[in-house]
């Protein structure tokens, strides 16, 4: 099996772009809404002016522990309660939500096109796992491309949000299975039923509950999830994507991982970091990590 370290590049795009980084914060524009919020990454100072940054729409202020998601949002001007971005023709309704994000990941991209190129390469539709998959940009991206997903998340909210960005995708007949459960729960439940998939995707954050209260903390359960979720590949797999925003970690634990689980299997491993390429070209914004398998193709 081969494996590389391969940092993965979102480049700016059309409805995106990270516009300046540094002293603890990121300010990027989402469509036409440009927002100002923090990101203890950007040990650096900025190279755009005051002024630059006071062009922000909106702007996040932590509550209490400045590394914690929890806030609030200052409007410093007319910002609708939500708007698109857009996509390749997939197109996301962005929020400002109080815990700092606004329901997109744009570094995420790079994993939509890869998938992309999987299911356009497979000559047969592909059968696709989503976990924890939030609002559903890799669900909509690889249903449009052609596959048909199972979309999981515990969250009937982020559900119907992933749902109202079909609608806005025009992809309300695309084939997209929802489901709202604890992905232990449901992973196992699928193993015993004998379902297969051809890809699996999974974001899992680093510590979560269940719809029914169940406990998920990443350092503790990732091994063993991940072995069972391999278990549910098919006899003709394409892939398998984790990615990781536990810093704790390291791509190489998660390289090496993937590996250890998928050794039997061939294919190719790539791991490494989730890289946000800066407007300007002066620099790179870490914000996760990711490993993913390949079959040989």
């Amino acid at each position: 099996m081969i494996a590389s370290i391969t940092p993965l590049i979102a480049h700016p795009w059309a409805d995106y772009a990270l516009l300046d980084s540094g002293h603890g914060r990121k300010l990027e524009r989402y469509g036409k809404i440009i927002v100002n919020r923090p990101e203890p990454q950007a040990l650096w100072g900025p190279t755009l002016t005051e002024v630059d940054w006071d062009q922000a729409d909106a702007i996040f202020t932590n509550t209490g522990d400045e590394d914690a998601d929890a806030g609030k949002w200052r409007l410093c001007s007319d910002a609708p309660e939500s708007w698109p971005v857009e996509w390749e023709g997939v197109k996301f309704i962005c929020r400002l939500m109080s815990f700092r994000h606004m329901g997109l990941f744009p570094e995420q991209l790079t994993h939509w096109h890869w998938v992309n190129e999987k299911v356009a390469k497979a000559n047969r539709p592909l059968n696709i796992l989503n976990l924890f998959a939030y609002t559903g940009a890799a669900s909509l991206a690889a249903a449009k491309a052609g596959a048909s997903v199972t979309h999981l998340d515990a969250s009937k909210k982020a559900i119907q949000w992933a749902k109202d960005n079909q609608g806005a995708s025009g992809l309300n007949d695309a084939p997209i299975r929802w489901i709202c459960d604890d992905a232990k729960a449901f992973v196992a439940r699928e193993l015993r039923r004998g379902r297969k998939y051809d890809g699996i995707i999974m974001d899992p954050p680093k510590f979560g509950r269940g719809p029914d209260g169940e406990r998920w903390q990443i350092e503790e359960d990732l091994v063993d999830f991940l072995g069972s979720c391999v278990e549910l590949l098919s006899d003709d797999p394409s892939f398998v994507i984790l990615t990781a925003y536990a810093m704790r970690l390291s791509s190489v634990s998660l390289g090496n991982l993937m590996h250890d689980i998928l050794k039997d299997r061939g294919g190719s491993i790539e791991y490494g970091e989730l890289l946000i390429e800066q407007e300007n070209k002066q620099r790179f914004l870490s914000t996760s990590l990711y490993s993913r398998w390949a079959a040989k193709e």
